[in-house]
Parts: C-alpha cells; structure tokens; sequence
C-alpha cells in the first residue's frame, strides 16, 4: 500500500500542473476516479482509503498517456455535454461547450411545437441529437445521420445509455451528397459539419490533430466545402417553416449566411457563444408564416 486517495490525488495535480495542464484539478480526479473504477462523487468520502501497487500501475499507465498529449476524454472513454455524459472514441470529436449553441438553438425552434422530426447531420457522438431529445417531449424524434460507421456505433451506445432507442435511428449518409428520400421529411436540422481549413489542420494543437478524426475536421480549401453541400442537398429535406442550424467556426458566420442567402433560405440568423463568438447560424427553408 501506498498513500491514500487524498494523497495520491495531490501528488497526481501537481505533477498535471507542472507539464501545463490547464485543468489539473479536474483532470486529476477523474483519472484517479477511472483508475480506481469508481464514480466521481465518490472521490471525498474514499479520500482515506489507500491505493494498492496495482491501482497504482493502472493511474501510472493512464499518466502516461495524459502527459504524452492525448486528450482525457479518449483515455477515459466519455465526456459530458450539455449535462450528459456521453460514451466516446477517437472515431468521434470530442463534444465542446461551443456546441451547446447548436443545442440551445434547436431548443428555441421547438419551443412551440409539442412534436417533430429532427435530422442530426454529420452527428458523430449524437451530442447534439441526444440533447434535444433528453429536452424535449416524447413526441420528437431524431434520426442521426453521418458517413463513419463507427461513429454510428458510439451513437446507438448514446442512445442506450440515455434510453432513447424508441426515439433515435441511425443512418449511414454523407452530407456531401442529396439526403434520402427514404428519410422522409425533418423539421429541424441540426449540423456541425467538419471546417477547419485544410490547410490549418497541421497548425491545430497536437491533442486535436494526432487524436481526433480528421475526417470530422477538414472542411476542404476555405473551411465551407459542407456549408456549401448540406444547404443546397438537405433543402428539400425540410418541410414548410423547417429550420436549417449549422455550428460554425470563429470568423466564418457572415461567409456563411453569403451560403444560406445563395441557397434561397430566409430568416438568416446567428447565435453567439459563451465566448462571445457568432457560432451557430440558422436559416428557414421558407418565409415565415405572418
């Protein structure tokens, strides 16, 4: 036996703090947490308990990987959003708080309907599609569609573990291409699709661009490849007053309601962050009814 939880946990922060780990104190607990199998809210009340050599070896093997660059939520297999813990893979983007825009957007849309159908485009862990649904009436679905296969695996786990597989389907389409017919009609859709420039991808910080999948950041030569793809196939796939919101990157909202304008959708509107950046722009397949 060596040291207990307590101080196992103050050595491991420090040793975080030191290599420039900006969360440390967070980090540190939910390594030691996963280290030792046992939930987060349990860490106080155990904070006597001693670790033994192999508790110890498995927190050493887990360090090691945090401090070679790869990002905790991949080393402990989930991460939370939007107040829901959501099962992950380096098939899948990590979920950010920028993103919960996205959430809150669709939030709003819904806000007087009691039923619906939402389109989760380029879904990836099904953040999104899964935090409408927790936060809306039964009566909504939402199909999750996106090309990886194996990031439409993590979303049926997501479903699972949220008891949501009644209300989810999960489809196989690129948003590069027309959406199915068979998929039938959406009032909503939902999508943050990849845009980073191409050419940015190898200046972005080493945990994104050795862990996280390329294919769900490349937004082609000017970042707006999707934008430009997912608002001329997917119009038709939006019934009467349906509503198009895209995430968006830093600086790229005006390009992109330039986008939206072109494709012949009204009531082009942008939402800011909790940073103050204009991240999510939303769009009306037709005028709205007077």
């Amino acid at each position: 036996m060596v040291g207990t939880i307590s101080e196992v946990y103050l050595d491991l922060r420090n040793e975080l703090r030191r290599h420039g780990v900006t969360s440390a104190s967070l980090e540190a607990k939910e390594l030691l947490a996963f280290a030792l199998e046992i939930p987060r809210d349990q860490m106080n009340e155990r904070s006597g308990s001693y670790l033994f050599d192999q508790q110890l070896a498995r927190l050493d093997q887990l360090k090691a990987r945090r401090l070679s660059g790869e990002p905790l939520a991949y080393i402990i297999g989930e991460w939370d959003f939007y107040s829901i813990t959501f099962q992950l893979s380096t098939d899948v983007l990590i979920p950010r708080p920028d993103t919960e825009t996205l959430v809150d957007a669709g939030l709003a849309f819904f806000n007087r309907r009691e039923r619906g159908r939402i389109l989760d485009l380029c879904c990836g862990s099904g953040c999104v599609g899964v935090a409408l649904l927790k936060n809306l009436p039964d009566t909504v679905s939402c199909v999750f569609a996106d090309i990886s296969e194996p990031a439409l695996e993590i979303v049926k786990e997501n479903l699972t573990r949220q008891r949501l597989n009644f209300r989810g389907l999960t489809v196989r389409q690129s948003a590069r291409e027309p959406c199915a017919e068979e998929l039938g009609k959406f009032n909503l859709i939902v999508c943050n699709p990849p845009y980073i420039p191409s050419g940015d991808i190898a200046g972005l910080d080493a945990s994104v661009r050795e862990y996280e999948p390329w294919l769900a950041l490349d937004g082609g030569a000017d970042g707006l490849d999707f934008y430009r793809s997912v608002s001329a196939n997917f119009k038709r796939a939006l019934t009467k007053n349906g509503m198009l919101a895209f995430e968006c990157g830093a600086g790229q909202s005006q390009a992109l309601q330039s986008i939206l304008e072109q494709a012949g959708y009204y009531e082009i509107r942008t939402m800011r962050d909790f940073s103050g950046v204009e991240r999510v722009v939303t769009a009306l397949q037709s005028p709205p009814e007077k």
